[in-house]
């Protein structure tokens, strides 16, 4: 919940700050960040009301939260680069690595439904 409570904050600067100082097409890549982690958020609390093994809920948790972390990060820095004190396109690599954890967070977590239907 935190995590969705962070995408409404990040959202408002969005809506507010963010399209004061930049182009529409800059806040509409940010916007596509916030998507992506609030569709996570949600599903990390679903994820949490869902039985199953912890060992396999917690695998699935940290794709989601550094997917997260490497996808919406990324391109909320890659959106802000202009007024930051570093060159955030150095790190720009790891938006798509960051989409292939949430990728594989949910395989993951349609194998463990697949599976235990089957058992």
């Amino acid at each position: 919940m935190f995590l969705a409570a962070i995408t409404i904050a990040l959202g408002a600067f969005g809506a507010h700050g963010l399209k004061q100082i930049v182009s529409p097409e800059v806040v509409n890549t940010f916007e596509v960040g916030i998507r992506y982690q609030m569709y996570h958020a949600f599903a990390i609390i679903l994820l949490g009301l869902i039985p199953m093994p912890n060992n396999k809920r917690n695998g699935i948790l940290w794709n989601f939260v550094v997917g997260i972390l490497f996808f919406s990060g990324s391109i909320y820095l890659l959106t802000l680069n202009d007024y930051l004190p570093f060159d955030a396109k150095k790190i720009g690599f790891i938006t798509p690595i960051g989409g292939v954890l949430l990728i594989n967070a949910w395989i993951r977590w349609a194998y463990g439904i697949l599976k235990e239907s089957r058992n």
